[in-house]
């Protein structure tokens, strides 16, 4: 397993590996959810290249940018055991040198729910995933459905700047209890990491009506927020009932939509969703 830590080295490091190559962009602080993804390319490709980088550029003035898990050695270590070929690991004076002034941006998609709570924060995202992918040049890239509309904007982005390149999603991979396995509930402490559990209880009671016929997307929402605020912990940021396509709030649902929600646990902030 390489690890790469300058761009230059890693684009001719690139031309040496098979056309076949699948690509993991991840934040490190790695978990089953981000080794799930590792595995299906590992599967599915002559060569897989894993990226670590705590991109600064999507993180608000008030966010947890600094203090954001980090432990890279551990990330190797799994990393060497799933046999991965090639680690990328840039600095963020690499990634962003000095006048560093080139933008990508997808626009109405990128305003709504997260985009309206964190403004510029699919900039930095759909900006550094464009640099990853011209770096890599992967077939497939790899996601995880828990960032539903990271994926949407990613996938609106690589089908409007025609890049050859497929978006492969997999499902959450979740705690016996629920939670959404994420690098930031190693914040929670054990009394949040509990009241945590609330926001999948909030999804499973939205899919339960909807298995009992219930499509009015306002009465689901305000099921939704009734259980979330029984849970003294949790602070709501946004309950979302959407079309899966365009992230447009839904009157009834008719077609797939996707139910996502925000909500803070003490101080952390957590994201979680499902499919209708």
């Amino acid at each position: 397993m390489k690890v790469i830590e300058k761009i230059d080295e890693m684009k001719r490091l690139r031309l040496k590996l098979a056309e076949s190559v699948g690509f993991v962009p991840t934040m490190g602080y790695l978990h089953q959810g981000h080794l799930s993804l590792v595995r299906r390319a590992r599967s599915e490709n002559q060569s897989v290249i894993v990226s670590i980088f705590v991109n600064p550029t999507q993180f608000g003035p008030r966010e947890d940018f600094s203090s954001y898990p980090r432990d890279t050695e551990c990330d190797l270590a799994l990393l060497k055991k799933e046999r991965v070929d090639v680690v990328f690991i840039p600095s963020a004076d690499e990634m962003y040198p000095p006048q560093f002034d080139s933008w990508v941006v997808v626009d109405k998609l990128a305003r709504r729910l997260e985009g309206a709570c964190r403004p510029g924060h699919f900039w930095g995202v759909t900006t550094v995933c464009t640099k990853l992918f011209n770096i890599a040049q992967p077939a497939r890239a790899y996601f995880g459905q828990k960032d539903a509309q990271q994926l949407v904007v990613i996938k609106k982005m690589v089908s409007d700047l025609n890049m050859n390149l497929e978006i492969v999603t997999l499902p959450t991979v979740r705690e016996p209890d629920g939670l959404a396995i994420s690098s930031r509930n190693i914040y929670l402490n054990p009394g949040e990491r509990q009241a945590a559990t609330v926001l999948y209880r909030a999804l499973a009671l939205a899919l339960q009506l909807y298995a009992q016929g219930e499509t009015d997307a306002e009465r689901l929402r305000q099921k939704m927020i009734a259980l979330l605020q029984k849970e003294p912990l949790a602070e709501i940021d946004y309950v979302s009932i959407a079309n899966l396509r365009t992230l447009d709030e839904l009157a009834k649902v008719t077609s797939p939509a996707l139910v996502s929600l925000a909500v803070k646990i003490g101080k952390t902030r957590l994201i979680d969703n499902i499919m209708l």
